[in-house]
């Protein structure tokens, strides 16, 4: 603080006269008026230039973005800023991205299931499409009840393949979730051999779920240790995100309320908008090779299979399916018209 600034916030919260304090600290009233009269600095006019800039740019990224990814938006633009310098501006506004909050587990194991081995051992990344999937079920608490969501993750971009919602955490709801991110991605042809990893939880060890991924879809199942998050973090970290940015920011009627906005949030920004650290803090619609391209050039190319073909466009708009206990948000074109069991 200032000489001057500590003399005028005398005045203004202690009523202590400016000549009084002027005078015990050896200044001239003069020197304080001229000081008062002044404009704003270099430095003052930058800094408000900077806080209308994160303000923007925080705003953009629906109050989701701290500042590693404020500041990435910021270079983007053209600015200059380091990320010290975008935090700052945060913390002087009062933007604050995270509100932390806890989920209780949903994994139940069958222990008469058959176990399957673990094909990711925490190596949580991949060097082409296709390669390995992740995913998990979670719950949505609502005024009226709770909503269960599956996922299916890539592990390349993060993309989040597969979105479906249900009442119940069952294997219907992680078939569903399986046979939209195969029809995402092209099919059978496209898919076969690739890893998905998961939980032991019975809903992934159902008879009818195994045999889906082996016999359907040709899709190596994986699972980690009982009890150990750690082993599947990587879709853990999705739902860590779908709380911080989401869950813990609204108040949900309904589940029909729920599944709008969650449904939302995941297609319309998790996918195209928001950067992600293990994607060069890029989207992962914008971090995956263009549907041209193969990621698996040892596979067949993409071709017409008879309705049920076709990559997802990278930026395909969400359609809205109903389907008995379980809806799902699927892509635009492309997808096979899908039915629980």
């Amino acid at each position: 603080m200032s000489v001057a600034r500590f003399i005028a916030d005398q005045r203004t919260l202690y009523r202590v006269p400016v000549a009084f304090t002027c005078l015990i600290l050896g200044v001239s009233i003069s020197w304080f008026y001229k000081w008062l009269d002044r404009g704003p600095t270099r430095r003052q006019r930058r800094r408000a230039k900077v806080d209308a800039a994160v303000a923007a740019a925080f705003k953009d990224s629906r109050g989701l973005h701290g500042s590693p990814r404020v500041h990435v938006d910021l270079r983007a633009k053209g600015w200059t800023v380091s990320e010290r310098t975008v935090a700052d501006s945060m913390r002087r506004q009062g933007l604050v991205a995270r509100i932390i909050k806890r989920r209780s587990g949903l994994t139940k194991q069958d222990k008469g299931a058959p176990l399957f081995p673990d094909l990711v051992r925490r190596d949580f990344t991949a060097s082409a499409m296709n390669e390995k999937w992740v995913g998990d079920i979670t719950e949505i608490p609502t005024a009226r009840g709770k909503l269960y969501l599956a996922t299916v993750i890539d592990l390349y971009s993060r993309r989040l393949l597969a979105a479906a919602t249900s009442l119940h955490p069952d294997a219907e709801l992680a078939g569903a979730a399986i046979k939209m991110a195969a029809a995402v991605r092209g099919g059978r042809e496209h898919i076969k051999g690739i890893i998905f990893h998961s939980d032991r939880g019975s809903t992934y060890t159902a008879k009818n779920y195994t045999r889906l991924c082996a016999d359907r879809l040709g899709i190596r199942q994986s699972m980690g240790r009982v009890g150990s998050c750690f082993d599947n973090a990587a879709a853990e970290a999705f739902f860590s995100t779908l709380e911080w940015e989401v869950l813990s920011r609204n108040e949900f009627r309904d589940p029909d309320h729920a599944r709008q906005v969650v449904l939302e949030w995941c297609h319309e920004f998790y996918n195209t908008t928001r950067r992600h650290s293990s994607a060069k803090m890029m989207s992962p619609v914008d971090y995956e090779p263009p549907a041209s391209s193969n990621p698996r050039p040892h596979r067949e190319a993409l071709h017409d299979s008879g309705g049920a073909s076709g990559r997802c466009p990278p930026r395909c708009a969400p359609t809205w399916r109903w389907m008995p206990s379980i809806w799902a948000c699927g892509p635009g074109s492309g997808a096979a018209k899908m039915s629980p069991g």
